[in-house]
């Protein structure tokens, strides 16, 4: 579905975020990128979307195909009525309107106000939360109810790939599980999913497939399964050692020095 090929990008014609990165998405799927701050995770899914461009930033070199059709720097708009819906990170939802006012957005493109109305009856059968909240005002809402509106309105657009920047960010452990057996029920229902992800455990039980980004590169790929028997990823980003113990804070501040895989 989606394929990028050595891409670029470059900030205000000087600053290089992105390095040769290379990936694919295959239909059905949910592939998670990991990596640290600045690592370069946001920066490739605004590329996909080309959100960048309201940042000045570009992608200077490589391809981006989807569905076989190359997208890459083109319009935000055109790139969604292809289907890619990218729910940024920082929940972004309107907080002066209502929950169902910000989920009638998400649906501006159905063709008419029967197919919103049967579109928002099935995110609300999938969401339950939201039906019992439709009439609260955005703004009112936990991070935890932001973060499932947000995806109800990316829900609504009927993408064909949804872009989720670090859905558990600042959330509490009991709303992170939450979110995440959102994002498997949409996964089990046949939905491509590309998940930015700083919280490794939760994103690799998820995922079918992993690449793990640094300094702008793909450094490490493979299956979900085979990232979280790595040692590699176990010990940078779940703290544990091969027989399962968990590393002290110490001990993994000087493997995130060793960089091992980096060689």
């Amino acid at each position: 579905m989606l394929e990028l090929n050595n891409v670029e990008v470059i900030y205000s014609d000087v600053i290089l975020a992105v390095k040769g990165v290379s990936m694919r998405i295959e239909t059905g799927q949910c592939v998670t990128l990991l990596g640290g701050n600045g690592a370069g995770k946001s920066t490739t899914l605004k590329s996909i979307s080309n959100v960048i461009k309201t940042e000045d930033g570009k992608v200077t070199a490589g391809s981006i195909l989807f569905d076989g059709r190359r997208i890459d720097n083109g319009e935000p708009e055109n790139i969604v009525t292809h289907g890619i819906i990218h729910v940024m990170e920082g929940r972004r939802v309107l907080k002066h309107l209502t929950v169902e006012q910000n989920l009638l957005i998400g649906g501006h493109r159905e063709p008419s106000l029967k197919a919103v109305r049967a579109k928002l009856d099935e995110v609300y059968s999938e969401i339950g939360r939201l039906a019992a909240l439709k009439d609260r005002t955005s703004g009112y809402l936990s991070g935890g109810e932001q973060q499932m509106l947000v995806i109800g309105r990316a829900m609504m657009a009927r993408p064909k790939l949804m872009m989720i920047d670090e859905p558990s960010l600042g959330l509490a452990p009991l709303m992170v599980d939450e979110v995440f057996a959102l994002l498997a029920r949409l996964k089990a229902s046949g939905m491509t999913l590309l998940l930015v992800e700083q919280n490794a455990r939760v994103a690799l039980e998820l995922a079918d497939y992993g690449y793990v980004m640094e300094n702008g590169h793909i450094v490490l790929e493979g299956a979900g399964e085979d990232l979280r028997r790595n040692e590699d990823v176990r010990e940078f980003y779940l703290g544990l050692n091969l027989d399962g113990e968990r590393k002290s804070y110490r001990d993994v501040k000087h493997y995130r020095r060793r960089k091992r895989w980096l060689g």
